[in-house]
């Protein structure tokens, strides 16, 4: 093997895998400012990097160009896009995140939530919720840092 091959085939592998980065780094979709401060500084005392988004349309422009471990979104954020749409649009481009995605709302009461819940089969935290409560959803749904 030569050595331009040798230089290609490493930048092919490392190309391939993870970053550390992306081993824990995590995208939250969320439009109410205190709920989002608190998820992301729960998860970085975790051990866990974020980014943050205020709006499905931002998340999803995210989602496109960066590279995600997992995502918690908001069921219902400003824009016409939903967490169900997020979690629609991972299913179809990025189907290897699709089981990676949590769910955060308070509004379970509704009918039309509930079945658009079940309909995406994702894990829903309810608000309020509690540190634990986020902590066990995000280790057991896309894992420890």
């Amino acid at each position: 093997m030569t050595r331009d091959s040798n230089t290609a085939t490493r930048r092919e592998l490392s190309s391939n895998s993870a970053s550390p980065a992306t081993h824990s780094h995590i995208l939250v979709i969320e439009d109410e400012s205190s709920v989002a401060t608190f998820v992301r500084l729960a998860l970085e005392r975790n051990g866990y990097q974020v980014t943050s988004s205020s709006s499905g349309v931002e998340g999803l422009q995210l989602l496109a160009r960066q590279d995600f471990r997992g995502v918690i979104s908001d069921f219902r954020t400003p824009g016409g896009i939903t967490g169900a749409d997020v979690h629609d649009w991972l299913r179809r481009h990025r189907p290897e995140m699709a089981s990676r995605v949590i769910f955060i709302t308070g509004d379970t009461a509704s009918d039309e939530t509930i079945a658009m819940l079940a309909a995406a089969g994702t894990p829903c935290v309810e608000k309020p919720f509690r540190l634990q409560q986020l902590m066990e959803a995000v280790e057991k749904t896309i894992g420890k840092p």
